[in-house]
């Protein structure tokens, strides 16, 4: 897909500058625009910037350009969310605001008491502390295996500065947090302080970030979610005007391709209603639907949540605080939903063979993302599969709920590599894979399909242990 991004720095965008670029896709002729995991805006393919002059103060990325990465960041909870107390919206902007240069990393901002917001999936990663105005540092540059932790807590007017100083020092190839410190304290000025105690994080449901919610004494906020990820550029046009009426300066996107405006007053709520109703926005999806993460523009990701969404529905099974992702195998960067679903990529020797996918599904430690160690559930599975395998993640789920804090150290998982035989029934088409065996048989994992009974049959269509060819042999992780 030949798609253009728009980096908004930290999520937060004015209603001004959303209206600019949303009537440049109008005079276009594009009909909607989508919203990325980086909090960015992406336009389908097609889009360009004719007027320079208007778009010079936007930084797009388009196809082909490697160039900019966004700055996350969990402005878009403040106010409404829990949050570190000292950490107000305005002190997120002032910061923001440091950043003169558009980053050549991927950079997180995060109050790590709020939840909407992944903290760790930037390779340099600023989270707030309990000291006021000062910030843990975690950094995972791109060459490195695991995530390490700064030596020191940087103080809130050196974060822009510290980072820029850290691309500075990229050609050096620095392999540790504190060879960075090191090389930076010889050319920057800093104001640390010493970490007196590890970052602790406390585990929350995933909190509902959708519909009409109270915001303090005399205001409301507003979460906006479309199950497609398509939001109308004549709609958004139309409630940017309404956001000018009503003196609101900032509309914030979420990682959840969603947005929320804050600062909506109490007198003007049946307006903003009015509004939707008119507009026939659906802002009461069910929490089962809400709390997916998918890659943009990917239609068989969107197919498969609709199948999973509805058939867990017909279950009327309870998800309350969880989250799922859906991911290609060799998917770039890291995980950060409850629950992963990961689409397996066919085998090279079987490319010109019409097969059915399979799925593996894992899911984060405690069931909570920040540990960023994920344990694998179930390997080769079928889509059919999916449902009772959620089903069941999401008892255990409730089985091990409780309050617990997590103490970030700096150690993560690797995985092992091994080699596997495949084999593949020739009725169905499903795969064999001796390294995850056949969990709906009793068969355990590292059993070489040579070594199954005799009995054996496949479990979708129940074809004998005869009717399975040999395929190839491929590593795994």
């Amino acid at each position: 897909m030949d798609l253009t991004r728009l980096i908004v720095k930290g999520g937060v965008i004015s209603p001004g500058e959303l209206k600019e670029i949303v009537s440049m896709g109008l005079s276009q002729g594009q009909k909607a625009l989508s919203f990325g995991s980086r909090q960015d805006i992406i336009f389908p393919e097609g889009f360009n910037t004719i007027d320079k002059e208007k778009t010079g103060k936007h930084h797009f990325v388009f196809p082909n350009e490697q160039s900019g990465n966004n700055i996350v960041s969990s402005y878009v909870s403040t106010d409404i969310f829990r949050n570190t107390p000292w950490l107000t919206g305005n002190k997120f902007l002032y910061v923001l605001e440091q950043f003169k240069e558009n980053p050549k990393l991927k950079i997180n901002i995060t109050d790590p008491k709020q939840q909407l917001v992944p903290l760790f999936t930037g390779q340099i990663n600023f989270i707030a502390s309990e000291h006021e105005d000062y910030w843990f540092l975690y950094i995972r540059l791109p060459q490195w295996e695991k995530m390490d932790r700064y030596p020191v807590l940087v103080y809130s007017w050196n974060i822009a500065s510290i980072y820029y100083a850290i691309e500075a020092i990229l050609h050096e190839v620095p392999d540790s947090a504190e060879m960075i410190f090191q090389l930076i304290n010889e050319t920057l000025d800093t104001n640390n302080r010493t970490i007196d105690q590890p970052l602790h994080i406390p585990f929350y449901p995933f909190p509902y970030y959708e519909g009409m919610n109270k915001m303090g004494i005399d205001q409301y906020w507003l979460g906006l979610y479309w199950r497609n990820n398509l939001y109308d550029l004549q709609f958004l046009n139309e409630m940017c005007n309404l956001c000018f009426d009503c003196k609101i300066g900032k509309i914030c996107i979420t990682p959840w391709k969603s947005f929320i405006v804050k600062g909506i007053p109490k007198e003007r709520k049946l307006d903003w209603e009015k509004f939707l109703g008119k507009k026939g926005i659906n802002v009461r999806h069910s929490l089962l639907e809400l709390n997916w993460h998918l890659p943009v523009a990917e239609e068989w990701a969107l197919s498969l949540k609709t199948f999973l969404v509805r058939t867990l529905d017909q279950f009327d099974i309870s998800t309350y605080g969880l989250t799922f992702g859906l991911s290609d195998y060799n998917r770039e960067g890291h995980y950060f939903t409850s629950i992963v679903v990961e689409k397996n990529d066919p085998p090279k020797d079987l490319d010109t063979i019409k097969i059915r996918a399979t799925y593996n599904v894992l899911f984060a430690k405690n069931f909570d993302p920040n540990t960023k160690e994920y344990i694998v559930h179930t390997q080769d599975v079928d889509k059919l599969e999916l449902p009772t395998i959620l089903i069941e993640l999401s008892k255990l789920y409730f089985d091990k709920l409780g309050d617990s804090v997590l103490e970030i150290s700096s150690a993560s998982t690797k995985k092992v590599e091994k080699i596997q035989d495949l084999y593949q029934c020739q009725n169905c088409l499903t795969i064999y894979n001796s390294a995850f065996g056949d969990s709906l048989q009793g068969i355990e994992k590292d059993t070489l399909f040579e070594h199954l009974p005799e009995t054996y049959c496949c479990s979708l269509c129940e074809a004998a242990k005869t009717d399975f060819k040999l395929v190839t042999k491929q590593k795994s992780y």
